[in-house]
């Protein structure tokens, strides 16, 4: 396969055999090119918008984050390999470009793993990194080699949550170190801040966020802020102006092994919908519900082992993230992928819900017992819809074509399958199997 680019502006170059793009551009401004994908089958071509300013974040970040599989086993060698397994396993075709770093790559003071111990900063006060991550430098650049992207965590506390070295007092050093090495997002998560926050009023709430939010915008580097503070203070409110590009709307999603599955409706359903969330978010800021929790995850007991989510639930898991434009990071074990789950991950037709430019988040339209109906508006004028399934039992789910604002007869295209499943005159009803969801596109939002 052999690739290009038409139209490409000045100060980026294609590389023919990867498809990848590299280079800077001068100043701001939008740029439509084509791009050309060629082997001995033919030419496909897609036209593309390049943009390039200053809001980062157009649509949710897509990757891979270390916690909920590796936890406090974090290692050099463990991220180099989620790298090589984001290009194997052909996730970086569909999006997926962030590798990132969760807690424990720091110094851990007073611990007798001598992996974790070490002077937590330099002469100079800069953070170091642990003997787990020899060299953060060559590491993103590995990373980076593979045309993906690099993250990393710290805490605006004194210590991580789990102990290692934080960032209060060290910010700006921090922020330069971050950019020195060559990451590309920071997750900030707020841990032991409580013990330096005043109070819990909403200036303390926001004022570590907004502090390395501005020193961020400094550095000669885009870095991508996650705001890691749990929903504290409606962060949806003010998350944005602080700096952030994405912010926790709620706990940990699997904090405990076993109660991922109540969290997901929880913390997914009820928090957005009685919230409004999807008033708050947009191109250049997200709300984040956590992880995609699929696959292979830590059980917290020393054991690597297959998500508690039932296959329905799994369903409902993604399609929930893409209707709320919610960022679509996994955090299972990248590197043992069995079809089912990347089938989860790399349907495009799912993916483009999530990444729709609009940036239009969705909600919730409808509810009757235990059946919703949450629907997000597309670009173009299409709407995507999901029936979902709370019960316990096989349920019939209905959505009326008033409730979406359109009219007539309408087609619907079942995004899972992949395929077009008829015309409805004024609704769309069909049985949704327990925990689980039917994902369609109503590609007309006009009607007839």
């Amino acid at each position: 396969m052999s690739f290009g680019v038409d139209g490409l502006p000045t100060g980026l170059a294609v590389d023919s055999e990867s498809g990848q793009i590299t280079g800077r551009l001068a100043g701001a401004g939008e740029y439509w090119v084509t791009f050309t994908a060629s082997n001995r089958l033919g030419t496909a071509a897609r036209k593309f918008n390049i943009v390039c300013g200053d809001t980062l974040a157009l649509t949710p970040h897509m990757g891979w984050n270390s916690w909920y599989v590796w936890e406090s086993h974090v290692s050099d060698a463990i991220m180099r390999a989620a790298a090589d397994a984001m290009v194997s396993s052909g996730m970086i075709n569909h999006g997926y470009q962030y590798v990132n770093i969760d807690d424990c790559w720091a110094v851990k003071p007073g611990t007798d793993d001598p992996s974790l111990a070490g002077p937590p900063r330099d002469a100079q006060g800069r953070v170091n990194s642990n003997g787990r991550f020899p060299d953060m430098k060559a590491l993103t650049a590995y990373i980076h080699s593979k045309g993906l992207k690099a993250g990393i965590y710290t805490s605006p506390g004194a210590t991580t949550c789990a102990g290692h070295a934080g960032a209060l007092g060290h910010e700006e050093l921090d922020a330069q170190r971050f950019a020195e090495w060559g990451f590309d997002f920071l997750k900030y998560d707020w841990c032991s801040y409580d013990q330096a926050a005043k109070d819990n009023s909403l200036a303390e709430l926001q004022k570590p966020y907004r502090l390395m939010g501005r020193i961020l915008r400094e550095q000669d580097r885009d870095i991508v802020l996650n705001l890691c503070q749990y929903g504290m203070g409606h962060v949806w409110t003010w998350g944005k102006d602080a700096g952030g590009h994405s912010w926790r709307t709620a706990g940990d999603l699997g904090g405990s092994f076993e109660g991922i599955p109540t969290a997901l409706f929880r913390d997914g359903f009820d928090v957005y919908a009685k919230n409004e969330l999807y008033k708050f978010s947009g191109p250049g800021g997200w709300n984040d519900p956590d992880y995609l929790l699929l696959g292979y995850l830590s059980n917290w007991k020393g054991q690597t082992v297959p998500t508690p989510l039932t296959p329905n639930e799994q369903y409902s898991h993604v399609s929930l993230w893409c209707l709320l434009a919610a960022p679509l990071i996994f955090s299972g074990d990248i590197t043992r992928l069995d079809d089912f789950t990347l089938g989860l991950l790399c349907n495009d037709e799912v993916i483009e819900v999530d990444q729709d430019p609009l940036g239009k988040a969705g909600r919730r339209i409808a509810r009757h017992g235990s059946t919703e109906v949450w629907a997000r508006d597309l670009e173009g004028g299409a709407k995507a819809v999901g029936l979902f399934n709370r019960g316990g039992k096989a349920a019939t789910v209905t959505v009326k074509w008033a409730d979406l604002g359109i009219r007539g007869s309408q087609t619907a295209r079942d995004l899972w399958r992949q395929k077009s499943i008829g015309a409805f005159k004024d609704a769309f009803k069909t049985t949704v199997p327990r925990h689980g969801v039917v994902l369609v596109r109503i590609p007309d939002g006009g009607g007839n």
